[in-house]
C-alpha cells in the first residue's frame, strides 16, 4: 500500500467522522429546539404564581394564627 492511498484512507476517515459528529449534534440541536418551544407553552403566568403565593400566605396566616391562640392560653 501507497502512503498516499494511506493519508486518503485516513482523511476520508476523519471527514466521515466529522460528518457523523456533526450529524449527531444538529439532531440534538433540534431536539433541545422541540423542548424548548415546548417549555415555553407549559409556563405558569405571573398572575398564576401570584395566585398560588397567595393562597401558600394565607395558609401560613392561619397556621400563625392558630399557633398565637395556643401560646396565648398558656
Amino acid at each position: 500500500m501507497e502512503m498516499t492511498s494511506l493519508i486518503d484512507m485516513l482523511t476520508g476517515l476523519v471527514v466521515a467522522g466529522l460528518a457523523w459528529f456533526l450529524s449527531e449534534q444538529s439532531k440534538e440541536q433540534k431536539r433541545l429546539n422541540i423542548l424548548l418551544n415546548k417549555t415555553r407553552e407549559e409556563y405558569a403566568t405571573k398572575f398564576e404564581l401570584r395566585d398560588d403565593m397567595r393562597q401558600v400566605m394565607d395558609a401560613l396566616h392561619r397556621v400563625e394564627d392558630k399557633l398565637d391562640k395556643v401560646l396565648s392560653r398558656d
